[in-house]
């Protein structure tokens, strides 16, 4: 069937869109290597059947958007190890086209977006939950023009500018957009009432209130516990659709390279919210396909307008 039958932009007007989850989850529970500064490009590169079947599992799930493997993927990051410009352009138009089959082979509507990361998760070195790189508004911008440049040269739908913890980086990534026309959301990961590099969360949204591009903005990759404040500090700001897709409450240690979890995974007040003007709701890292089919099926874990992570 066709991917989509209409822009993104005109269905979160109308309804609640559910995202995917945790893809470099997704592909570590397939059996796929992600270990290595390249992360899931590593898997991207080297299986990209890998990477489409982990697509196709979040839309048998009922995912209507499946954001792409490409989150990881810098030219300078990838040209590290021994990929040309040319080989690394090539796999974020592949990124694209492996989200791209599982959506047409999927038995409902799905929208393909392009993920564009922060500069800190080609660092590889949890950078991308602090911020603060020593990197101008300028320099960030060249950093980010060509992936996004080839990203829209491959067809998505929809950029999903994401976990961005800094609003100076928010400020590079929409200057690049800028008169563009293409469709955007911006989604930053947060601490609290600040994005992680401490710039207070209204002030970050505003950034992207008169953007045309922008066509949802939210938090992802944070505590769950989160994302009520910071949706109530982006409508503050913006009459923009908001998304909400965060992980499981875990914490990433860079140093060990692993996530500690919360002993009590805290319940998702979904409805609350759609209230707040959520209209993209899925999960980040650590959520899963089963976890995805239970917000497609609208359950209500504990009957008030709460979800439970499954596990």
């Amino acid at each position: 069937m066709p991917r989509a039958s209409g822009p993104l932009a005109e269905a979160l007007a109308r309804r609640v869109v559910l995202l995917d989850g945790g893809l470099s989850n997704q592909l570590a529970d397939q059996g796929c290597d992600l270990s290595g500064g390249l992360w899931s490009g590593r898997v991207l590169a080297e299986r990209p059947d890998q990477v489409e079947a982990a697509h196709a599992a979040y839309a048998r799930a009922g995912a209507e958007v499946l954001i792409t493997a490409s989150y990881q993927v810098g030219y300078e990051a990838f040209a590290a190890h021994g990929h040309d410009r040319a080989e690394t352009t090539a796999l974020l138009h592949r990124s694209v086209a492996l989200a791209a089959r599982a959506a047409e082979a999927a038995d409902h509507e799905v929208w393909v977006a392009a993920s564009v990361g922060p500069y800190g998760a080609v660092l590889a070195d949890g950078s991308e939950y602090r911020g603060r790189y020593g990197l101008s508004v300028r320099e960030l911008a060249a950093f980010h023009r060509p992936r996004i440049e080839a990203l829209l040269a491959a067809g998505a739908d929809v950029l999903a500018l994401e976990t961005i913890p800094d609003a100076e980086e928010a400020e590079a990534v929409l200057g690049v957009l800028a008169g563009t026309g293409a469709a955007a959301w911006l989604s930053y990961t947060v601490a609290g009432a600040r994005t992680r590099a401490g710039q207070p969360l209204p002030e970050a949204f505003a950034l992207a209130a008169g953007a045309p591009e922008i066509i949802a903005v939210g938090v992802n990759c944070c505590d769950p516990a989160d994302v009520l404040p910071a949706l109530e500090a982006a409508a503050s700001v913006t009459a923009t659709p908001l998304l909400a897709y965060p992980n499981d409450g875990s914490v990433w240690d860079a140093p060990t390279a692993t996530w500690h979890a919360p002993d009590h995974p805290a319940p998702w007040p979904v409805e609350a919210w759609r209230t707040a003007g959520a209209r993209l709701i899925g999960g980040c890292c650590r959520i899963g396909p089963p976890d995805i089919a239970e917000l497609a099926a609208g359950i209500q874990g504990d009957g008030t307008g709460h979800w439970r992570q499954r596990g």
